[in-house]
């Protein structure tokens, strides 16, 4: 009796733990059910749904691309599967690890009898990426400091200093990166305090960039484009040509420029007049739309007195540019008109003047230059120097023969710039000496002597001699890339040069 109702209760008994293994498996199934739907991470099969294991056609604008969510369904449609490209471009493939599409759990639950759920996507949150990472990567301009190095500036960003010795071993990037000059910016970028990248302007048409990638770091120097616009203005003087030119909306580099090439037929210290007018066509480079500096004048109009001059700048096909007229002549002269920036004539060339210190009347066979101490005295042009040293009233004196038939002489000088020796050659604009007053002087003045056959000549109306026309070879090339310029000189169009 006793064993055989031992026997009658053990099927029963496993029938009780049977049930209640199922009850928990289906309150855990409906749990994890329900918080699914709470999250968006199921959806209820509608009627018709495809059966498992087979998924909807995906039409290409349902492909979803990486990282995406898959869109929900509408009502009565079944919700398309995100299906991640692959690298090549191809549908179907592996989604990468932070777009993974799983199916979720499937289940009845209110559903309609007879009908099977479909799979859903369900997204996972997974570690980024390496390339992701950079996204959040932090960037930081840095203006450098007087004094500044890289090594104080990587502890100063609190950066990784072995990623700046590893920077410092890669090939050509020393000399680029230990050469910093004070006020320019710095560009790194950086993810905790780990070295990513730099940025650093090396002039204004490239760009160090430094990047690292799964290999380690390296080095590209970039080349910006530049883009050239031409300007034109015109104007009129009043007081002087600095702010005639400022006023006509050009920078002060222009009358600069323009000084120095109509400064061979034109003394703008002294020559120029209230009335006197000009027209200046220049190139200005910009960069990603910042203007960046001015280029050189391409072609310029002045009316000096009511004399008309014009200029246009070319570059034969050797490479040579020079500004010559329109008619090929060059405007460059074999001499400067005034071998130093002065402040006022001080004694003009004359056969008859009281000499301040001899206290008699004597021929003044130069001009003299009034021009602080230490101002840098230039060779009118190219030669050979035959006396660098003291002789009597002209103090400290160089003389330079350029022909057998022209000498120039340069007085009352401070000191002899560097190289500047008997048998030197010198060329053109050089520096040879400082002004001083040395000798028989009153005041801190260049005396510039010019002589053509030992022949004293007045350095200010002195006939100097050309550097010859535009090669005949290059003349037609000439005339066809100049006409555009000369015809900017009539802006606006119609506009004539008048002197008021």
């Amino acid at each position: 009796m006793t064993l055989t109702f031992h026997r009658t209760l053990q099927p029963l008994s496993r029938l009780r733990h049977k049930v209640s293994a199922a009850f928990w498996l289906q309150s855990l199934a409906c749990a994890v059910v329900a918080w699914s739907v709470m999250h968006g991470g199921i959806t209820i099969a509608p009627p018709g749904a495809p059966p498992d294991g087979q998924s909807p056609p995906v039409a290409p604008d349902t492909i979803a691309p990486p990282g995406a969510f898959a869109p929900p369904a509408p009502d009565g449609a079944s919700a398309p599967t995100a299906v991640a490209p692959s690298s090549a471009g191809a549908p179907g493939a592996p989604a990468p690890p932070s777009a993974i599409a799983v199916p979720a759990a499937t289940g009845t639950l209110g559903a309609t009898p007879g009908a099977r759920s479909a799979s859903a996507p369900v997204q996972l949150s997974v570690v980024p990426t390496l390339a992701e990472a950079r996204l959040a990567l932090s960037t930081i301009d840095v203006t450098v400091t007087r004094n500044d190095t890289l090594d104080r500036i990587f502890r100063r960003l609190k950066l990784n200093l072995a990623d700046l010795a590893t920077l410092r071993g890669v090939p050509g990037l020393h000399a680029m990166l230990d050469s910093l000059r004070p006020g320019e910016r710095l560009r790194f970028k950086h993810h905790d305090g780990e070295f990513l990248g730099l940025e650093r302007r090396l002039n204004e048409s490239h760009t160090l960039k430094v990047s690292r990638d799964p290999t380690g770091l390296k080095a590209d120097v970039l080349q910006d484009t530049l883009e050239t616009r031409s300007r034109t203005v015109r104007g009129v003087i009043d007081h002087s040509l600095f702010e005639a030119v400022e006023a006509a909306g050009a920078r002060e580099q222009i009358a600069v420029a323009l000084a120095d090439i109509f400064g061979w037929d034109i003394d703008f210290a002294l020559d120029v007049r209230s009335g006197d007018a000009f027209v200046v066509t220049w190139d200005e480079i910009w960069r990603d739309g910042t203007y960046l500096k001015d280029g050189p004048i391409q072609a310029a109009a002045f009316v000096n007195q009511g004399r008309a001059f014009r200029a246009v700048r070319y570059t034969d096909p050797q490479g040579a540019t020079r500004y010559y007229t329109p008619d090929g002549t060059s405007l460059q002269r074999d001499f400067l008109r005034t071998p130093v920036e002065f402040t006022r004539v001080s004694s003009h060339f004359t056969s008859a003047r009281w000499h301040p210190l001899l206290h008699r009347i004597r021929a003044h066979q130069g001009v003299d230059y009034a021009a602080p101490i230490g101002t840098p005295v230039r060779a009118a042009g190219d030669g050979r120097i035959r006396f660098a040293g003291r002789r009597g009233g002209y103090g400290n004196v160089v003389e330079i023969e350029h022909t057998r038939s022209i000498v120039t002489v340069y007085g009352h000088l401070s000191r002899f710039a560097h190289g500047t020796r008997v048998g030197e050659h010198v060329t053109q604009g050089a520096v040879i000496a400082y002004v001083g007053m040395t000798g028989l002087a009153t005041g801190p003045h260049l005396h510039y002597e010019y002589r053509v056959n030992g022949v004293f000549r007045n350095p200010q109306t002195v006939m100097l001699p050309g550097a010859g026309p535009v090669d005949a070879r290059w003349r037609e090339d000439f005339l066809a890339r100049c006409a555009p310029l000369l015809a900017s000189l009539d802006y606006p169009p119609g506009a004539m040069l008048v002197s008021r």
